[in-house]
């Protein structure tokens, strides 16, 4: 009993704010659990409470060991079954993080299977929710659609998985309001920090640069409060993203650097390749095309082995230029805005020229920077030219 006592208490002291005192007496619970102190029931009990405060926290270093502690010890208690539904929905996450998408998702249906027999439990969308993740990343946006409204039928807010599927499909606006509402109801430490850093890339996305900015500063708040390695890293990521879109791409490679030292501590792989996008445009905004082709060609190599199809098409856009870049990089608009731009207009001439508000040419042209990882009217004129846009 002092040992789900340890479990209990533990869990009250993250509730209430106290994260490393907490998780100090999940450590002290799990020892004699590993110990075999205790009984089998209170062995299955004792880690889904542990991985469950793991998750809650962001503890991805603790999550990975006792998930896979339990998935071993699962294996030599076959009949124990309830301590294998949300545990590997928890399973599954951690193996995506790590970039073993493949046996994520045998996982994920494992979970989705167990939680709906023989009646449907409340994390059965959970379930489902993650099999539309591992679809997402792997550009198969069908499936992937198909899983984020089999996940909301069965309680899981699709977000944000489904924001940054329509924004994958170039779908900016539906992504902007999906995010905004979800973000706007969310008030727990659980869903918020996920749905600010995809809130982030959507925002920068639209050109929307100071609402970005606003919750990257909560993000980095959050990610002090309870410590957690990987969201300090998505915090980073996120300043360096803003950073780089508001044009100032010398000033973003130094958190984006941490970020990536971040996610590698965590083992996150596929955020190491998305960092390494960041870091590469900001590195090519500076003049360093060299450094920028190797930061390049590390996460193709990355992205290539996980089979992140969007990724991959979008970094050939950002390497290669040309035509296709033009026409799926930047939107219709934002090319008439570049090629004003290039012609030496002003944001309020170009503003005039095509109706459009001077604040809305402020926030396409801050779009038209980010997008090609440019810092200036200059360099945007450059690359006009590389585009043959003129």
């Amino acid at each position: 009993m002092s040992t789900l006592a340890r479990l209990a208490l533990g869990r009250v002291l993250i509730f209430r704010g106290d994260v490393s005192g907490g998780i100090r007496l999940l450590d002290e619970a799990m020892v004699a659990v590993n110990a075999g102190e205790v009984s089998a029931v209170v062995v299955g009990d004792s880690y889904c409470a542990a991985i469950d405060a793991c998750h809650d926290v962001f503890d991805v270093r603790r999550g990975q060991v006792w998930t896979a502690a339990l998935s071993r010890w699962c294996d030599t208690q076959p009949d124990l079954v309830p301590y294998a539904g949300l545990c590997l929905v928890h399973r599954a996450e951690f193996l995506q993080l790590k970039g073993a998408w493949v046996e994520a998702m045998a996982i994920a249906g494992l979970a989705r299977r167990r939680l709906s027999s023989p009646v449907v439990q409340l994390a059965h969308g959970a379930a489902i929710y993650q099999q539309g993740e591992l679809h997402r990343l792997r550009g198969q946006y069908d499936e992937a659609e198909r899983c984020y409204r089999q996940a909301s039928d069965h309680g899981r807010d699709p977000q944000p998985g489904l924001s940054l599927l329509r924004l994958a499909l170039g779908q900016d606006d539906a992504a902007a309001h999906g995010i905004g509402r979800a973000l706007a109801e969310a008030d727990d430490l659980v869903s918020r920090p996920q749905l600010l850093a995809a809130y982030i890339e959507v925002m920068l996305t639209v050109g929307d640069v100071p609402a970005a900015r606003a919750a990257c500063t909560e993000l980095a708040q959050v990610a002090r409060s309870l410590g957690s390695a990987l969201l300090t890293a998505a915090s980073d990521r996120a300043t360096g993203a803003v950073e780089l879109a508001d044009g100032d791409p010398g000033t973003a490679l130094a958190p984006l650097r941490r970020a990536s030292s971040g996610f590698r501590s965590v083992e996150a792989t596929y955020d190491v390749a998305r960092t390494g996008i960041l870091i590469a445009r900001a590195r090519r905004a500076i003049g360093d095309k060299e450094g920028a082709v190797l930061e390049f060609d590390a996460s193709r190599a990355t992205l290539s082995g996980l089979g992140a199809v969007g990724d991959l098409a979008m970094l050939d856009r950002l390497v290669h230029g040309g035509a296709e870049t033009s026409d799926q990089l930047l939107t219709a608009r934002e090319v008439q805005v570049l090629r004003l731009v290039a012609r030496g207009s002003t944001n309020r001439s170009i503003g005039a020229e095509l109706g459009l508000s001077e604040r809305t040419i402020d926030r396409h042209v801050s779009n038209i920077f980010a997008k090609l990882g440019v810092s200036s009217r200059a360099a945007a004129t450059a690359f006009a030219y590389e585009l043959d846009l003129l």
